[in-house]
């Protein structure tokens, strides 16, 4: 029986030399462990891929796409009241080897609000690129363009990339709507998945 009362007199010297053990939060604020899964938010290099959409298992981030005065735009919206902070989207994020990431999860955990509109995290609106054929959204401008530049020289190999790059300097002139039946001529557009099958295949 001596053994316990011995421990606990050591721990209580220990606390009075050293310190509490626990944060004297909220009175002062509480610094968040390293790797602390809190607040998700969007950076600059978020390029609206949806990638994060999909991987997300609570379904908590929505892909906001309108279209006002004939342009397209894409925005991710994070709602962390349906957020279970699991950390997927920025594990998954398609630029997650840049600096800052295209999302991660800060070690902000005070979200507490009177109302669910306050709680969403959101990146800014980025321009959709269109099928010329058929109108699909094929991407966003800035996809394509991280893409481009990953690849380099590769980038040659797709028209679709290096058609949107041309377009991006002037270079090249944007044609909505096909001319009739899709043809072999309509390769060098910028084409959704299906459009560009229907170019290669034999009439």
């Amino acid at each position: 029986m001596r053994y316990p009362k011995l421990r606990e007199l050591k721990e209580a010297i220990t606390a009075l030399i050293k310190g509490p053990y626990t944060s004297m939060y909220p009175a002062r604020p509480h610094v968040a462990a390293e790797g602390f899964r809190g607040r998700p938010e969007p950076s600059e290099n978020c390029i609206g891929c949806t990638a994060c959409a999909q991987v997300c298992p609570a379904r908590a981030i929505e892909v906001r796409e309108r279209e006002v005065e004939g342009r397209a735009t894409r925005q991710m919206v994070w709602h962390l009241d349906e957020c279970h902070y699991c950390g997927q989207c920025e594990l998954q994020c398609t630029t997650r080897s840049q600096n800052p990431p295209g999302v991660r999860l800060t070690q902000t955990y005070e979200l507490a609000a009177f109302s669910r509109s306050g709680l969403v995290s959101q990146s800014s609106e980025k321009e959709l690129i269109k099928c010329e054929i058929c109108s699909e959204i094929v991407t966003t401008r800035v996809h394509l363009e991280w893409t481009a530049k990953r690849l380099g020289t590769l980038a040659f190999s797709n028209p679709t990339l290096f058609v949107s790059e041309l377009g991006g300097i002037g270079l090249s002139d944007k044609t909505d709507g096909a001319s009739g039946e899709v043809t072999r001529a309509d390769r060098l557009r910028i084409l959704c998945a299906k459009c560009r099958r229907a170019t290669s295949q034999e009439k």
